[in-house]
């Protein structure tokens, strides 16, 4: 269990003044069928983006709360990161995308009839914001919409 005693000072006020975003109620859903019939999608909040897709912007005031599309069928080798953040190690993501990004893992799931299918489309946006509300009530909402428009029956988020 992470003990904040163990921080500097600068580093233990800020996590203990970040702002955190409640939820009222659950925002779970059951699945409605089984796994094996199931379109699994990824969801990660580790600003992933293909080579040639614009980078996250590092410099946006609390964060950017855009998002980049994932195909299901891109070569791993022409996704990259562009999330900066002093508060994590990147190097195991520079050496294993599926650390964060467990794209091939659910191709072998596919394959081995575990789940229905990856979905056409996985979605990625930038994490550490200091404002989630735009994620909240417009990007949050316009991704799930996309999900459930490519028929996606599952989804899994990933952190960064």
């Amino acid at each position: 269990m992470p003990r904040l005693s163990i921080l500097s000072e600068v580093q233990r006020r800020m996590l203990e003044f970040f702002p955190c975003m409640e939820a009222d109620g659950v925002p779970w859903t059951p699945l409605a069928k089984p796994l094996s019939e199931s379109t699994v999608a990824i969801v990660t909040t580790a600003g992933l983006h293909l080579r040639d897709d614009r980078p996250f912007n590092r410099d946006h005031p609390g964060g950017e709360s855009t998002y980049r599309v994932l195909p299901g069928d891109a070569d791993v080798a022409d996704i990259v990161q562009s999330h900066f953040s002093i508060g994590f190690d990147r190097t195991a993501i520079y050496r294993d995308i599926n650390i964060t990004y467990p794209i091939d893992r659910l191709q072998e799931l596919a394959e081995r009839g575990v789940i229905g299918s990856v979905a056409t489309n996985n979605y990625s946006f930038m994490g550490a914001l200091r404002d989630c509300t735009v994620v909240a009530e417009q990007t949050g909402p316009e991704v799930a919409q996309l999900l459930k428009d490519e028929g996606v029956d599952l989804v899994l988020l990933t952190p960064t």
